[in-house]
């Protein structure tokens, strides 16, 4: 067992959500946290400073939905730091993600970072999600903090491929936003996950088009 704390915690973290890390793959994403640290202390990129729950609720909550991703090209809207989006990328080379962030010093800090952990399947689209077209859809369209479910199909809904998924991941079920839903989109499923180190509720919500 790893005698760095922070290892461990990603680690065992990881294999308790059915995810086998190879030390290069570990190696990568304490980078990026080594970098967020870095960075937070100039540039305010997150309110979570303990290095530790660093790991849990952005590395280890990013993971959480890795199991539902489909395809090859996805794209992150909102990625904020870099999350789900960078870890997700490390841990899915053979994938293609687009990176989506309006507010500068964010997607700045999202290159660099992709820069600094060698990831070649990774693009940092600095602009508003509602404003962007891409070259092509995306199977699996992710947000981690966008907001209520209808204001993530308003902005990302048309970066989705016909048959992919947007992935919305929530706190407890939010049942009331299911129910306002723009017509044309539906609740495909909603998947309950647990972040090992972390006792609030968490869950998926899979949105398809009608």
């Amino acid at each position: 067992m790893p005698a760095d704390p922070l290892e461990r915690t990603l680690l065992v973290g990881a294999r308790a959500q059915g995810i086998a890390l190879d030390p290069a793959q570990a190696a990568a994403l304490l980078r990026l946290i080594s970098e967020l640290r870095e960075w937070n202390q100039r540039f305010n990129l997150t309110g979570i400073t303990d290095p530790v729950e660093m790991v849990r609720k952005h590395l280890l909550d990013s993971l959480s939905v890795q199991p539902y991703l489909r395809g090859t090209r996805i794209a992150d809207v909102g990625t904020g730091a870099g999350f789900p989006g960078l870890p997700l990328a490390v841990i899915n080379p053979e994938r293609q993600f687009a990176l989506i962030e309006a507010t500068g010093k964010k997607a700045r800090f999202v290159r660099h970072a992709a820069d600094a952990m060698g990831l070649a399947n990774v693009e940092v689209i600095p602009a508003r999600s509602e404003d962007w077209r891409g070259p092509a859809p995306f199977e699996s369209v992710l947000t981690r903090a966008l907001g209520k479910l209808a204001e993530f199909v308003r902005v990302a809904g048309h970066l989705c491929a016909p048959g992919g998924r947007l992935l919305a991941m929530k706190g407890r079920h939010p049942d009331s936003e299911i129910a306002a839903l723009p017509p044309g989109w539906r609740a495909v499923a909603v998947h309950d996950v647990r972040i090992p180190g972390l006792a609030a509720a968490r869950c998926i919500v899979e949105l398809g088009r009608a």
